[in-house]
């Protein structure tokens, strides 16, 4: 059995919730990007997804240290801000800024052969564990 911590902004654990209760509040607060994770294990390896959309490979950063794992992201989407006809934008909900998620694997993670690729804003890691660093189970007496 695996054991999976996360580590996150406050917002991330009910995002949709508080970007619900900000918009009335002004049409173009900025909203945190939410770095979406999938992971999965097998005996050899972590399969890691993180959803990253408007990221460029310059821009991710990920380190390993033991068991911890953290993304993070500088995002910046281009936008024109000259509308047709001199109009204005009354609503932006793309997101330009910087997003981070930490999360703890059950054992460590052989960090020189593990690999990252980015491929349509997926980035996506296979993690290797590292021989011999399982967990220890006390037995209670």
């Amino acid at each position: 059995m695996t054991a999976l911590t996360r580590f996150d902004d406050i917002d991330n654990f009910f995002p949709e919730f508080f970007r619900r209760l900000a918009r009335p509040l002004a049409l173009d607060a900025g909203l945190s990007a939410d770095m979406r994770l999938d992971v999965s294990e097998n005996e050899k390896e972590y399969l890691v997804s993180a959803e990253i959309p408007g990221a460029r490979k310059d821009d991710i950063r990920v380190q390993i240290d033991r068991n911890t794992v953290t993304i993070t992201a500088d995002v910046r989407k281009d936008i024109e801000d000259k509308h047709a006809n001199g109009g204005r934008a009354l609503l932006r909900e793309t997101f330009r800024g910087h997003t981070m998620r930490s999360f703890t694997l059950g054992q460590e993670v052989d960090d020189k052969a593990a690999v990252a690729k980015l491929d349509d804003g997926v980035l996506r890691l296979t993690l290797p564990k590292r021989p011999g660093s399982t967990g220890k189970l006390l037995t209670i007496q």
